[in-house]
């Protein structure tokens, strides 16, 4: 009766363990932090920035657009995520939709 017991556990695990799929891992793609950079660069392009300096490393770009300076800080944040800001003080007056056009252009190029 013992031997009938252990093949049936061992048939049962054997089940067990047939049943069990290992997942290869996702390929790795581009990061949040890339793909925020590759958008906010373009957008910046997009609403005629000229970008004088892009430090990838940093997260800063810089540029001017009609004589205002133009500056882009991208920051990874603790979950993950990417806080991208835009400052472009002075172009109000000579551009004042400068920011919104960056923006909406920023917002197509992350597929939003």
């Amino acid at each position: 009766m013992k031997r009938l017991q252990l093949v049936i556990a061992g048939l049962a695990a054997a089940l067990l363990i047939g049943g069990c799929v290992a997942y290869p891992a996702a390929p790795a793609g581009p990061s949040n932090f890339d793909l925020s950079w590759d958008a906010a660069l373009g957008a910046a392009a997009d609403a005629g920035v000229q970008v004088t300096s892009a430090d990838r490393a940093s997260g800063r770009i810089t540029g001017s657009k009609a004589g205002a300076a133009v500056a882009i800080a991208l920051q990874t944040q603790a979950d993950g995520s990417v806080r991208v800001s835009f400052d472009a003080q002075n172009a109000e007056e000579a551009n004042p939709t400068l920011n919104e056009r960056w923006l909406s252009n920023y917002q197509r190029r992350m597929g939003r």
